[in-house]
């Protein structure tokens, strides 16, 4: 079985640090899944995303920076290097979750990703010294966030290419030990783990045909008492309303299923999750996803009805997202 090159460092790290440990079981399958995950054949853009990761000038940072709302670093860099910088880091477009900032390079996001952060922040137990899942992570910058509130480790998993390479880039400069983005999916992990202290599963749940199982593979995640945070679309409702569009959902068509807050709360506490607690809920601007010189495609303002902004395009509830923390059993 051969691992991309890219990722060899991630699998010698792992591979050393989850032997016969409650993660033994997933370091076992994991590169089956990664390899199959970063398939050429199955992603004809991989061999170009590649070329532009191997296409970044080598550049000491002076400082690292995984605290502030654009992650990444700075440090001394010449006109040239700067421009290679920027070049191929284009050549990684489009760049959906961030912002992101390296030597003075801002790649500017589809999502301001860290107001999200804000926001789940009051909710958010203590993330010093713990083991993190960020489940569908993208880019991985809340992985990066999460990292720099203190985690002792944290593995991001999203079966994008793309993303995993744009995490490698990052990755490239800010040479953090402990934090991956893999090319793998939830249904992919043995169950039951039991092996992370936190678990995050932002952006996703709408996306599963079974909210439910993908909640149940959350709870096996998790140890117990583990938090589980939650963020997804919503509807307003009672604990029994629930919307299941007809066809595409602003523009989407993988949208299954957007729950009222009471009813997902509901799903929450049927599978035996307790401490409850809906952290923020609101509606998605378009200040805070948007087109940008760094994704160039349509975004919130195209998916919403041009006469009623409180409707999508289809005449369904505009996105609104809440944000839940629970406690596993």
């Amino acid at each position: 079985m051969t691992i991309p090159e890219f990722l060899q460092a991630d699998f010698t790290a792992l591979n050393e640090r989850w032997r016969d440990t409650e993660l033994d079981p997933w370091r076992l399958v994991l590169a089956h899944h990664c390899e199959r995950g970063m398939s050429a054949q199955r992603y004809g853009d991989i061999p170009r995303w590649h070329q532009a990761l191997k296409d970044l000038p080598t550049i000491d940072p002076a400082t690292i920076q995984l605290n502030a709302p654009r992650v990444g670093c700075q440090g001394p860099i010449r006109a040239t290097q700067r421009a290679d910088l920027e070049t191929a880091l284009r050549g990684l477009q489009p760049w959906r979750k961030g912002p992101f900032e390296l030597f003075g390079v801002h790649i500017d996001t589809e999502w301001r990703s860290d107001w999200k952060w804000d926001r789940l922040l009051p909710g958010l137990k203590p993330l010093t010294g713990r083991r993190v899942l960020d489940v569908g992570c993208g880019s991985g910058y809340h992985c990066w966030r999460m990292l720099g509130a203190g985690a002792k480790e944290v593995i991001g998993i999203d079966p994008t290419p793309l993303f995993v390479l744009q995490f490698k880039a990052l990755q490239f400069y800010c040479r953090q030990a402990n934090i991956h983005v893999l090319p793998t999916a939830m249904e992919h992990l043995p169950r039951p783990l039991k092996a992370f202290d936190s678990v995050f599963s932002m952006g996703v749940l709408y996306h599963r045909r079974s909210p439910i199982d993908h909640l149940h593979e959350l709870r096996d995640a998790l140890v117990s008492n583990g938090q589980l945070i939650l963020e997804t679309l919503v509807v307003d409702g009672d604990a029994t309303s629930v919307l299941v569009p007809g066809g595409r959902y602003s523009r989407m068509g993988n949208i299954w299923f957007l729950p009222s807050t009471l009813a997902l709360t509901g799903w929450l506490e049927k599978l035996g999750f307790s401490h409850v607690d809906l952290v923020d809920c609101g509606y998605t601007t378009t200040a805070e996803q948007r087109s940008t010189d760094w994704m160039t495609f349509h975004s919130l303002a195209q998916f919403l009805d041009p006469r009623d902004k409180r409707k999508t395009v289809e005449g369904y509830p505009a996105p609104q997202r809440a944000i839940i923390v629970a406690d596993a059993p």
